[in-house]
């Protein structure tokens, strides 16, 4: 039996997110979870300065690159898969960073409203038919 491809929050097959830096609980570019992911990197957002700032002073500091980790360190302009916590936390300060939808799993639903996605979204929603075309 062939293994289920993960979902996006939109119900299409789930989209890399980044490659460059590689991303992702697994490192293979895609917002994928199961269950040694307790932290459910899940968000696929594109960093800005500002939530950066924020996720350093909350004692997640993704800016300074740790190459024991194999983590080069990220800056504004990269994309990378959040916690679907610490991305709702950003959101309630104001800061929360731009995601991508296609590239956002589907699990992200536990704990997050779609409609707050849609509103940080970088990528436009499907139309009314379901399709992944601009409405």
């Amino acid at each position: 039996m062939e293994a289920q491809q993960p979902k996006n929050v939109l119900g299409g097959v789930l989209r890399a997110c980044s490659t460059d830096p590689e991303t992702g609980f697994y490192r293979n570019g895609h917002c994928q979870t199961g269950p040694r992911d307790v932290g459910r990197h899940v968000v696929c957002a594109e960093m800005t300065e500002s939530f950066l700032r924020f996720t350093k002073q909350k004692g997640n500091d993704l800016s300074t690159p740790r190459p024991e980790m194999d983590f080069p360190g990220l800056e504004p302009g990269d994309r990378w898969c959040l916690c679907a916590a610490r991305w709702q936390e950003a959101v309630e300060a104001g800061v929360a960073p731009p995601v991508v939808l296609a590239a956002t799993n589907e699990a992200a639903l536990k704990v997050l409203d779609l409609e707050t996605l849609k509103a940080h979204a970088l990528d436009a929603a499907p139309s009314e038919d379901g399709s992944d075309e601009e409405a």
